[in-house]
């Protein structure tokens, strides 16, 4: 189990009766719920950011090569995986 430190929180009066309440009713402490949000928070975050540095790569990846697929034939194989075809992603063409 990872070391855990304590990190004081300012919330508004509103916010932390809101919390305190959705605790309340799921059965859990204030604490679980907000530690689980911000779990849930820096996951899809940092999904985000891994999603953004893959385009950005693939920019910078298109604009030393070229390589690239069009629309179509994207679209194409999508639709070929879709109805279930094992096929090959088309091939790259500059």
């Amino acid at each position: 189990m990872a070391a855990s430190s304590t990190t004081s929180l300012k919330l508004d009066d509103d916010i932390k009766d809101r919390v305190q309440r959705l605790a309340t009713a799921r059965r859990r402490s204030s604490h679980w719920l907000m530690r689980e949000a911000i779990e849930q928070y820096v996951d899809r975050e940092e999904e985000r950011e891994r999603a953004r540095q893959s385009a950005l790569d693939a920019w910078a990846a298109y604009k030393a090569t070229g390589a690239h697929v069009s629309a179509e034939e994207a679209d194409a194989w999508l639709a070929r995986l879709e109805a279930g075809e094992s096929t090959p992603p088309p091939a790259v063409h500059d």
